[in-house]
């Protein structure tokens, strides 16, 4: 098994207080994140940090408010995670990490089966990415302590999506 660890969207604009999309309680996930790095590390496990980071005029922004817009401080990966040298740092505009990105393209060079999925949100980012790598024939792992979502009930719902539609492996 061949793992390479996905952060996803763990940003200043989803993260900080009072940012344009904050997610409640985002930073309770940072520890474990941060313990995912290391058991990374001490496998030489890739760490793939995916990021929102749109145009200021992108269509998403008809469905939520403008968050991310690439150059800003916003769209900039929180302090706490901040990427090692050797990590790699992909940039999306879309909910899930393989649409119009190098990600799969860069877990094939690198001979990766089984993704760790991390970040935001666990019924958005995180599960579109999910369904995306189960469709490639990834392996799914998700620690749930890992993820969250904006309330209790929609991560509950990703939770499940993730484990019996998508077959995530939740640890």
């Amino acid at each position: 098994m061949n793992k390479a660890l996905i952060i996803i969207d763990m940003l200043n604009d989803f993260v900080q207080e009072g940012a344009p999309l904050q997610t409640p309680n985002a930073k309770s996930i940072v520890a474990c994140i941060n313990e995912q790095r290391k058991i990374a590390a001490e496998n030489s496990n890739p760490v793939i940090y995916v990021c929102d980071a749109h145009d200021p005029e992108d269509k998403e922004f008809e469905i939520w408010p403008k968050h991310c817009v690439k150059g800003t401080k916003g769209a900039e990966i929180i302090d706490e995670l901040k990427p090692e040298s050797n990590d790699i740092v992909l940039e999306k505009t879309r909910y899930s990490c393989f649409f119009d990105s190098r990600l799969n393209e860069i877990l094939k060079e690198k001979n990766i089966d089984t993704l760790v999925l991390t970040g935001l949100l666990t019924n958005v980012c995180v599960m579109y990415t999910a369904a995306d790598a189960v469709s490639r024939n990834y392996r799914v792992i998700v620690p749930e302590n890992c993820v969250i979502a904006l309330d209790e009930e929609t991560h509950k719902f990703g939770m499940q999506q993730l484990k019996n539609v998508h077959n995530a492996e939740i640890i």
